[in-house]
């Protein structure tokens, strides 16, 4: 069984909470799972999903040729009721964008310039 500090040091990645956020309530594929985070490659979601499995904090299942992933919320103890609240918190969502946007790799989304109409 993981530590605590092995558990804190899997949940101090947003995109590992935001993982474990989705499959809180429900199961969900890692097809799933990539389609609720569309700025994560599919391989970013396989390795987050492995590091979470091996913390204990989720399980899967697998069902013909595709595997489930759900929390195990018991393994979080006190930090369960921490987590609830803090996904709950409005202002945590903005957080989380926040954090997901700074950790984001690769190049930034360019902004187009708007181009001005010229004097006549």
């Amino acid at each position: 069984m993981p530590s605590r500090a092995d558990v804190l040091a899997v949940l101090a990645s947003p995109r590992r909470r935001e993982i474990l956020r989705l499959v809180w309530a429900a199961e969900k594929t890692a097809g799933a799972i990539h389609q609720a985070m569309p700025d994560v490659s599919f391989a970013a979601v396989s390795l987050q999903l492995r590091l979470l499995k091996e913390a204990g904090l989720v399980e899967s299942r697998a069902e013909s040729r595709r595997r489930f992933y759900r929390a195990r919320r018991e393994e979080l103890g006190p930090l369960r009721e921490v987590l609830e609240r803090m996904w709950d918190d409005k202002l945590w969502s903005l957080k989380l964008e926040a954090e997901l946007e700074e950790t984001r790799r690769g190049p930034r989304p360019r902004r187009r310039k708007r181009r001005t109409a010229k004097p006549r």
